[in-house]
């Protein structure tokens, strides 16, 4: 007899062929998983297109203050009590270091004495001098020995005004033991420390007026010849977010004759500036045209630069782009996009990738 053949049915099985069933039975065919509809954002819409800006020639530089000055002392002697650190703000007239005035005092001192001495010396001389005066008169003694006396008398007025003029320099020297700011400055560095030795034509301290800085540069023959003084000129300094403006303030008339380039000083002014600093300046020789931005489209997402590019169905996507300068509001792009290509310029924060933009 034949026996019948029992095949099990794994469980995992048994749910999908009960749908497929039941749909058999039902004519009907299974559901489809509902589409998306993509988010909508409101937001300002530009086609790129090309700027007109002017094209420049970059010379590098450096921040130099107009007032600079080196401190020293006028007498010899060891200093003490600085007054004054590095980075200090002083006014014109403040104190910044002292030299030990002994020695002056000691001059002084003697200078009061031989004062003292000329004038006994002149009261003696001046003595004689009336004495003989009146015996001359009266025939007493001759006129070589009046004479005399008369010289005398005018060498030790003379002796005297010179013992005076010495007193006056010696107490003036100790006006100079205590040494002030001549400008209004900051203290940009210390040359010498309290006990050591100052001596004229060693200084002691460095100041500059950090209100009155200069961009100094050199430029070739080609551009130095299409300079004037009082043009405005763009120049990109260390520290600064943007390019700040200054103005050709001196051409020099004579190359170095090493480099045959021409030393050029321009005047600039902006906050937080310092001497030292790096620059760049910017000369125009012409105009270019350019892929341009408003600042308003960059974005930084996840950093990385980039702009929210709107397809033709209106969905926004995400791209990154390099960029050069600014200029008046308007940013270079350098690569990542193409010309005509619609840009979201306006609540650009808003959009995120796949959304459908509307203006």
């Amino acid at each position: 007899m034949p026996t019948d053949i029992f095949v099990p049915i794994p469980k995992f099985t048994l749910f999908p062929l009960l749908i497929l069933a039941l749909a058999g039975c039902s004519g009907e065919e299974p559901a489809k998983p509902a589409q998306t509809t993509p988010h909508s954002v409101q937001a300002q819409v530009s086609v790129l297109q090309t700027a007109t800006t002017v094209a420049t020639s970059a010379t590098p530089g450096n921040l130099v203050a107009l007032e600079s000055v080196q401190v020293a002392s006028r007498l010899m002697g060891y200093i003490r009590n600085i007054a004054v650190v590095e980075g200090q703000t002083v006014k014109k007239g403040q104190r910044l270091f002292s030299i030990d005035p002994l020695d002056i005092e000691g001059a002084v001192e003697q200078a009061r004495l031989g004062l003292k001495q000329a004038e006994a010396a002149l009261d003696d001389a001046r003595s004689d001098y009336e004495r003989f005066e009146h015996l001359y008169k009266d025939e007493v003694v001759t006129r070589q020995q009046y004479e005399k006396m008369k010289l005398n008398h005018d060498i030790a007025e003379s002796r005297m005004a010179q013992a005076r003029s010495g007193l006056g320099t010696a107490q003036g020297q100790m006006r100079y033991a205590t040494v002030t700011s001549p400008i209004d400055a900051v203290v940009t560095r210390k040359l010498a420390n309290e006990g050591d030795i100052a001596a004229p034509g060693h200084p002691v301290l460095l100041l500059e007026n950090p209100s009155r800085l200069q961009v100094q540069t050199s430029v070739p023959m080609d551009l130095y010849r299409g300079l004037r003084l009082g043009q405005r000129v763009m120049v990109e300094i260390d520290g600064q977010p943007r390019p700040v403006a200054a103005s050709v303030a001196r051409l020099s008339p004579a190359a170095d004759p090493v480099a045959h380039t021409y030393l050029v000083k321009l005047d600039v002014a902006a906050p937080n500036l310092s001497s030292g600093a790096f620059a760049r300046v910017l000369f125009p020789v012409g105009q270019r045209d350019l892929l341009a931005l408003p600042r308003a489209a960059v974005l930084n997402r996840a950093g990385i630069t980039g702009v929210f590019v709107v397809d033709a169905q209106g969905i926004a996507q995400y791209r990154m782009v390099r960029l050069g300068s600014e200029t008046d509001g308007l940013i270079e792009v350098l690569s990542g996009l193409s010309l005509g290509e619609r840009v979201v310029t306006g609540n650009a924060a808003s959009v995120n990738n796949g959304d459908k933009v509307s203006g």
